[in-house]
């Protein structure tokens, strides 16, 4: 009997979700305004581009925000947590997965505000993004990729 448990419970072991591997990211919980669409909007660009994105809305973004380090002046309209980095706005996925891929020793990435054109948001982009890197020193922010 006991060896019937054993081989159950170790069948049932691999049928379990394996961890992110470098094939893939793993799953996104996002923090959202609940009255935020464009939210929804970059969340379904995620979701589009391979990602797992869970979402929840709150009304302490900006205290999630600041445990996180984004800077006040740097905050997005929703905040992201993603491998053990932050990534705050809408910050296009090519930089997300850049930031996965080089798991660089910063607490995360942010694109502040809503600007136009960017993923999840209407309009047509009418000039660069700035990405920064959120620093876990406390050191100013840093230009962590232009798009």
């Amino acid at each position: 009997m006991q060896r019937r448990t054993f081989l159950l419970a170790g069948t049932a072991a691999l049928l379990l979700p394996l961890p992110a591997t470098a094939d893939g990211p793993g799953r996104a919980m996002l923090y959202k305004n609940p009255q935020c669409g464009c939210c929804e909007g970059y969340a379904a660009y995620l979701r589009e581009n391979g990602f797992e994105v869970d979402v929840k809305a709150t009304n302490d973004l900006a205290e999630i925000s600041r445990k996180a380090g984004v800077p006040e002046d740097l905050e997005g309209c929703h905040t992201m947590f993603i491998d053990g980095y932050v990534v705050d706005g809408h910050v296009p996925v090519n930089v997300v997965r850049k930031l996965l891929s080089e798991k660089p020793a910063i607490a995360g990435i942010t694109l502040p505000g809503m600007p136009m054109g960017s993923p999840g948001m209407a309009g047509t982009k009418t000039e660069v993004f700035t990405i920064y890197a959120v620093t876990k020193d406390g050191k100013p922010p840093a230009v962590y990729a232009t798009e």
